[in-house]
């Protein structure tokens, strides 16, 4: 037996004795604007890391960046998916005015009854007329929030006109709309500078689902809180994207895009919804054991405030349309697929 043969066996028997060679570890960096300790971090965004860790055999794993740790501002989040700042980023489109029209009919008053339902609806509608708007990035999930209420310092708010001279934080272009058309002044501002707006007086309110509430501490410097009668939709929603950098995508294995693409469309954003649904009674809570003023809006009047967003509905199709969108056809689509799947 010559000495390369004899290399060739030892070089053998060590690999078979050091076993296979491990697969390359790949880290997502995943951004977004909550604190750590919000709801989409911790039962969301962990437990889904942890999932497709566990799918890929610890070949995917995450690191994740809260409270915009990667620099920027929130309303940047979505281009640092497109650029690759970060591999995954959850975000609200809405916060970039106008790039993203065509989703932003879940936002419109009155469309949504329960975060779940709409959010599964919020995939099917994405796939029908959403894809040029989302081209830059591969969105893994859309969602919506639980039902959106009023919170101020000023005063209890039970009619529309209770709304006068009150300057209100909403987060996206619609919402602000809305805000105004109830009456208010409103402030456009993302969600992680409510707080001190609130406390400096900046502004006298805002709304939000109850989730952030406590997560923010907003429910310690507010006193009065407005609701819809629960037979109602909701007064509003916001429309958020779970998206993920192309070429990171396109560079995995393809039995890692498989794992990422099992963990992501109609089934992780309806699993997103119905963790914001669950989450609103233990929130909301929280404000009531301060002894804050609750008010709801009964059924019966009802009817003047779903006006509002009957005309902002007509208002954005006649927007929309003029940018070149179905715009009718986009709004009957969403409220057919809410209803669809909204129990």
């Amino acid at each position: 037996m010559n000495k390369k043969t004899l290399i060739g066996i030892a070089v053998a028997a060590a690999s078979l004795i050091a076993g296979p060679a491990k697969a390359e570890e790949i880290v997502l960096k995943v951004a977004h604007f909550w604190p750590a300790t919000a709801l989409s971090q911790q039962k969301i965004l962990e437990p889904w890391c942890a999932k497709i860790a566990a799918e890929s055999n610890n070949r995917l794993k995450c690191q994740i960046f809260p409270a915009m740790q990667l620099g920027g501002t929130p309303a940047q989040l979505i281009q640092q998916a497109a650029d690759g700042v970060a591999d995954i980023v959850w975000t609200l489109p809405g916060y970039t005015a106008g790039r993203f029209p065509s989703v932003e009919v879940f936002e419109l008053p009155f469309i949504a009854r329960g975060a779940e339902g709409a959010s599964r609806a919020a995939w099917e509608y994405y796939e029908q007329f959403g894809k040029k708007d989302f081209e830059a990035v591969k969105p893994l999930a859309f969602h919506v929030h639980d039902a959106g209420h009023i919170h101020n310092n000023k005063r209890e708010i039970k009619t529309l006109a209770d709304f006068r001279g009150l300057k209100m934080r909403a987060p996206t272009r619609l919402t602000n709309r809305m805000i105004a058309h109830l009456g208010a002044t409103p402030v456009a501002m993302p969600m992680p500078q409510t707080p001190e707006a609130v406390s400096k007086g900046v502004v006298d309110g805002y709304v939000l689902p109850w989730e952030v509430i406590p997560t923010m501490k907003l429910h310690e410097m507010t006193k009065f809180h407005t609701e819809m009668d629960p037979s109602q939709p909701s007064l509003y929603t916001t429309f958020f994207t779970i998206a993920m950098n192309k070429a990171k995508y396109e560079s995995l294995p393809d039995d890692l895009k498989k794992v990422i693409d099992a963990n992501s469309g109609a089934e992780l954003s309806a699993q997103i919804g119905r963790a914001w649904d669950e989450s609103a009674p233990a929130a909301r809570k929280l404000a009531q054991d301060r002894g804050n003023q609750f008010h709801t809006i009964p059924a019966s009047e009802a009817g003047a405030w779903a006006k509002v967003g009957d005309r902002l509905a007509e208002e954005w199709v006649k927007e929309v349309t003029a940018k070149g969108y179905p715009g009718q056809e986009m709004l009957d689509s969403a409220r057919a697929s809410i209803a669809k799947y909204s129990k």
